[in-house]
């Protein structure tokens, strides 16, 4: 079957499912089995890969890809710009007598060495030091990606600098992992566990997106240019009769979907819930989870696939976190739980005192990690658009709490007090780890305004943006909880009473770090004020958060549990600070132009339209005053000389901001100056639409995009 051209109402997903993955299944096909074995080893920190091993892998690899019609290969990798890279290079090479051969080999897939001086570094490398390495990450299939009729073999990949430093979100994201199942191990070890040999981080990331008509998109440059409208007033309907949640999908929507889905599936992306979000044209997608590695990679396909997949159905796919002012922001919510690799999920309630007691310290690890770890968690869920998105319309706030849900807040409190429990039945319940009652996985109902919520046997983070990779949220919260575990684990290994120590350390944790947990509404002035009241950071913007990363309280774990080093800590807060900055000025800039080039020529044109009309009924004779379009002709000049001034006013505080050297102060300047005066300028620019006739507004309305498909 030709891939690149299939069919969707005629495959089924058993055709296509995994068919351009070189996943377990097609390793299972195309390796010798002894070889099969060495990989699996490898993949589970085993073994370390050999040449000899990797010269099979690849060749099979490249028999896989090119029956398929690939012609090239690509070490794709994660860096620190947030988005993919990629440089293909072909399979031919060519020999002596005129013809050529396909070759691929252990080296080739091992290793790739791409300009590292085109990619942020945040100072780790001077322009001049180009050399930088990709190096094959074996957690994550290869997969082919098919562009514009071509094929390519893809290596999922980790990219470094020439002297190891990490310059990309998976070098930490897998070194994270690898610390959380350290010290989660020791933990399970002193429970005796005898037959778990590591932990696997697993992630579930919830995307959401818009939809809108691409004609429309490509009628607005601010959404080209910035992936956010930056003028646009609200149209009569909005968001607020709650009709589109779960409503039924429209049919270009559907055909979309569809398409999506088949082209996720073949990847082996295991796309499972779409629906109806709660703005118009907005929608969500949700995954299985997988192992958080390969949830990164899957993820950036998605997004990725979702752009790709909406241009062919005459759509544009908007994966920034608040594309429309004054309705809801898209987010990704990390569903993020710890597992055996034999099966057992940590964060779950067990059927036996013994599984209820591991439950009980993991969820009293989590606790600890994000009460005291709250700002790192925060930066790791910040960027520009995030800064529109975070305590409004169906977001979390910006404070970082936990919800619980009621029965279990009541049990881990009871804990703390040392207290009998008063179960559902009327009766007490003795919390102690012999005597622990079997409690039930689905004990919470769901809470949309807490941004850490526990839903049963795991975690999910709903602060994150969705236009991210979730692999900075997932290194914070497996380092931080490992950095917890780290402490329970000495604790224990030195205890002569395990049971004893268990409950003192659950009832020692929540007593201090249980004022994380919030089971209400997050978007109340009320708590707001009781956060503070109880000592939670309330960290607002982007460039508040991200110095957190250098603290030294941050900095020592980042080195302890060996994730990220001081040097790569403060480049990567550099790159963010930069990345912010440029966001900020792009957008200026664009607002700048719409309002003169666009908006101001509008209003310029209709109120001299209007103008004449008066003249002409005066003219004309008509006694009666035209008292409506003077009013109206009054307004538009006023709005249009606000729009002048502001825009002008805008031109010179980027030039004075833009002058600041020093990048974080930069930054701060753009979001406490260049933000703000942004935003009159919106005003004035919004004053004006509702003014001019329909026909005379230079751009697609909120209407138009919201409703119009």
């Amino acid at each position: 079957m030709d891939m690149s051209e299939i069919d969707y109402t005629s495959v089924t997903v058993d055709d296509i499912y995994g068919s351009n993955s070189f996943n377990d299944k097609s390793m299972r096909e195309w390796l010798p089995k002894s070889i099969y074995k060495e990989v699996k080893a490898v993949q589970v920190g085993e073994k370390d890969l050999t040449l000899e091993v990797a010269e099979v892998v690849a060749s099979a690899m490249k028999d896989w890809a090119t029956q398929k019609g690939a012609t090239h290969y690509t070490h794709w990798f994660q860096p620190l710009t947030g988005s993919t890279a990629e440089k293909h290079d072909s399979f031919i090479s060519p020999q002596g007598d005129g013809t050529v051969i396909m070759e691929f080999s252990g080296k080739e897939l091992i290793q790739g060495e791409p300009d590292a001086s085109s990619f942020p570094s945040g100072g780790l490398r001077a322009t001049f030091e180009a050399r930088g390495y990709t190096a094959w990450d074996t957690t994550s299939p290869a997969f082919i990606k098919e562009q514009g009729g071509d094929l390519t073999l893809c290596i999922p990949t980790a990219f470094v600098s020439y002297t190891g430093e990490a310059l990309d979100k998976k070098v930490p994201l897998l070194r994270s992992a690898e610390a959380l199942s350290r010290q989660a191990m020791r933990v399970l070890k002193v429970l005796g566990n005898t037959t778990t040999e590591r932990i696997v981080t697993t992630a579930g990331p919830e995307q959401e997106y818009f939809l809108i008509n691409k004609d429309y998109y490509d009628e607005r440059p601010d959404l080209q240019l910035t992936g956010r409208t930056v003028f646009g007033c609200l149209p009569a309907k909005g968001q607020e009769m709650d009709d589109h949640y779960f409503g039924a999908i429209k049919e270009p929507v559907a055909a979309f979907m569809k398409e999506l889905n088949f082209e996720l599936w073949k990847l082996g992306i295991s796309a499972k819930t779409q629906h109806n979000e709660v703005a118009p044209h907005q929608f969500e997608l949700a995954p299985i989870y997988a192992p958080v590695s390969v949830a990164v990679d899957s993820n950036q396909l998605v997004m990725e696939t979702m752009k790709k997949v909406a241009t062919r159905h005459g759509l544009e796919a908007l994966l920034h976190e608040k594309p429309f002012a004054g309705v809801n922001g898209s987010g990704k919510h990390n569903n993020w739980s710890i597992a055996t690799d034999d099966g057992q999920n940590l964060l779950e309630p067990g059927d036996d005192p013994r599984s209820n007691a591991r439950f009980l310290l993991f969820l009293s690890a989590t606790i600890k990690a994000v009460d005291v770890y709250a700002p790192i968690l925060r930066a790791s869920a910040s960027n520009s658009g995030n800064d529109h998105r975070l305590g409004a319309n169906e977001a979390p706030p910006a404070i970082v709490s936990i919800f619980l849900g009621d029965q279990l807040t009541e049990i881990m409190e009871a804990i703390a007090a040392g207290k009998p429990v008063p179960s559902r039945a009327g009766d007490n319940m003795e919390i102690g780890v012999s005597t622990l009652p079997k409690l039930p996985m689905d004990m919470t109902d769901r809470n949309r305004t807490s941004p850490f919520a526990f839903t049963g046997n795991k975690f999910e983070f709903r602060m994150v943006a969705s236009s991210q990779s979730i692999a900075g949220p997932n290194v914070v919260l497996n380092t931080t909880v490992a950095e917890v575990l780290d402490g329970f684990a000495e604790r224990l290994e030195k205890a002569s009473d395990v049971n004893a120590e268990i409950r003192k350390i659950t009832r020692e944790t929540y007593r201090t770090h249980g004022k994380v947990v919030f089971n209400g509404n997050g978007y109340t002035d009320e708590w707001v004020a009781e956060a503070n009241r109880r000592g939670l950071p309330n960290i607002p913007a982007t460039v508040y958060a991200l110095p957190e990363y250098v603290k030294d309280e941050c900095v020592s774990i980042f080195e302890k549990h060996k994730v990220l080093s001081k040097t790569e800590l403060e480049s990567r807060v550099s790159i963010y600070m930069e990345q912010y900055a440029m966001q900020i000025n792009v957008e200026a800039g664009v607002m700048i132009d719409m309002a003169d080039k666009l908006i101001f020529p509008a209003g310029s044109e209709y109120a001299a339209s209007l103008a004449e009309s008066i003249n002409s009924l005066k003219a004309a004779g008509v006694k009666t005053s035209p008292v409506a379009q003077l009013e109206v002709l009054e307004e538009i000049v006023i709005a249009l000389n606000c729009l002048k001034a502001e825009s002008n006013k805008l031109k010179e505080l980027l030039e004075t901001v833009n002058a600041i050297e020093e990048e974080q102060a930069r930054a701060v300047a753009f979001k406490e100056k260049i933000v703000s005066r942004m935003a009159v300028l919106r005003t004035c620019g919004d004053n004006l639409e509702p003014l001019l006739s329909r026909e005379y507004w230079p751009m697609p309305t909120y209407e138009d995009m919201l409703f119009r498909m």
